[in-house]
Formats: structure tokens, sequence, C-alpha cells
């Protein structure tokens, strides 16, 4: 079990469980009924990512990571290819549940993280499949609603900003990505109350999540821009991947204040975990 936690990466999961929201919110389409089965798939889309992942880096891992699941020895590539399999599948399950919109949309989906895996992972488009994956869980939420793009495209952005900057995790990062991720964060944070609210009050709601995205993310990728090393990038790109939420909260505000409220219980629950189970 333990295994297979540091496989997926459990926890980190609840950094998606919000783009479903974002989307849902943002195309006025709550997750009731069938439709809170979408979260679910999201989860388990995510999952199965991060067990692909760990199968395509097995070797590259021996040599950099070898206290990851497969190279310890604690589960085999095969069991870790079927165990990816088994979540994508019921991801796509759960969707197709929802509807042929959903269905659709979360085939694209599992064909992007796919995609960023096993083919576009080490190249330049790497950090731009990623970005594709996060924004397609967005729409996922939307059910591929026009109104969800622009969060959709934020999310992305953030995404974009956070993959370049991961590559930095092992031999360190460099100031010039360091300083572009930071830039994105500002500007996205800006973004993020920058569109159409309910009221003065979810807009006042939304400020304060973006305010507190930016300070907690931004902070960190200032301090890689000034000491660009390992452990700072690595500190960098785990702040990114937790301040997912904050970003999500704060997209989530502008239309729909009880939604947003649950994902503010996320961010504690994230941090602890995160102590237990490395996000990245």
């Amino acid at each position: 079990m333990r295994a297979l936690i540091a496989l997926t990466r459990a926890p980190a999961a609840l950094t998606a469980l919000g783009d479903t929201a974002v989307g849902a919110a943002a195309a006025g389409r709550p997750l009731r009924g069938r439709r809170a089965l979408l979260p679910v798939s999201s989860v388990a889309l995510y999952w199965a990512g991060m067990a692909l992942n760990d199968w395509a880096d097995r070797e590259l891992d021996a040599a950099e990571r070898p206290e990851r699941p497969i190279p310890s020895g604690r589960l085999g590539a095969g069991a870790a290819l079927g165990i990816a399999a088994v979540l994508a599948g019921s991801g796509a399950a759960a969707a197709a549940v929802v509807g042929s919109a959903e269905a659709g949309l979360v085939a694209a989906l599992a064909a992007a993280v796919v995609g960023y895996d096993v083919v576009f992972k080490t190249g330049p488009a790497g950090p731009v499949a990623m970005a594709a994956c996060r924004g397609l869980d967005v729409l996922l939420g939307a059910g591929g609603a026009r109104a969800a793009w622009p969060a959709a495209a934020l999310l992305a952005a953030h995404t974009c900003s956070v993959t370049a900057l991961s590559r930095g995790e092992v031999r360190g990062t460099d100031p010039v990505t360091a300083a572009a991720a930071a830039g994105t964060t500002a500007l996205v944070a800006v973004a993020a109350v920058g569109g159409r609210c309910a009221s003065p009050l979810h807009r006042i709601a939304a400020l304060a999540a973006a305010a507190w995205y930016a300070a907690r993310v931004g902070e960190v990728q200032l301090r890689a821009c000034r000491n660009p090393d390992a452990p700072t990038a690595r500190a960098a790109t785990r702040a990114g991947i937790h301040g997912m939420v904050p970003l999500q909260i704060a997209l989530t505000a502008r239309h729909d204040l009880g939604t947003a409220a649950l994902l503010a219980a996320l961010p504690p629950v994230v941090r602890i975990s995160g102590k237990v189970v490395s996000a990245t």
C-alpha cells in the first residue's frame, strides 16, 4: 500500500479535485447527481498519470531517484503499468456515466496524459502537453462549455510554468526559467480576479484567494531566481503544485462561494500529506 501511494503520489491528487469544480462553476453546471462523479474521474486520471510517469521514467529513476517504487523493487514495472491502465479505465468509466461530452473530454485527457508521459515530457513541448492535461481537466467539469475556457487557460498557464521549473528538480534550474514562472504567477493572479463575478462579495473572495495564491507560489519562485539550485527548484515546484488549490478557489469564488469554501479546506490537508508523500 505504501508503494502504491508513493507511485500515484496519492495525496497530491487533492490538487486536482478543484479542476472540475472550477469548470462547473464557470459553466453554471453544479457537480450534483451523476456529475458528482467528475471529480472522481479527475483524481483517477491524475493517479494514472503519476503511475505511468514512473513506468516511463523507470530507467532514469534508477540513476536519479532510486527510492521510487519501481527502481527500489517495491513494485514491478508491469504492475505499475497495470495500475495505470486500471485507474485510467476507472476514470473513463466514471465520466462516461455522466454523459457523452464528458466521455469525449476524458478520452482527450487520457490521450494528453499518455502523450506527456511517453512522448513529450523530455522535449520542448513537455510543459505545453502537461498544461493541456490541466486545461482539459477543467473543461471536463464544464462539459466543454465555452464559458470555462478562460479559467481552463489560466490553470493551464500556471501548469506550464510549474512544469518548466520542475525540470530543474535534480540538477537545478536557471534564473530565466524561475523569473518566467514568477511573472506567469503574477499575471495569472491578476487575471483570476479580472473576469465576470456574480457579485462584489464574490470578487472580494476571489481577490483574497488570488493574493494567497500569488504570495504562496511567487515567493518561492522569486527565491529560485536568486538561488536556482536543485533544492530550491524542488521547493518552487512543490509550491506550484500546492498552489493550484488557492488558484482554483479564486476562480471558483467568482461564481460559487459555497464550493470555494469547501475547496478552502484542502490546503492544510495537502500541506500535511505532502510532508509524508512528495507531490513531485
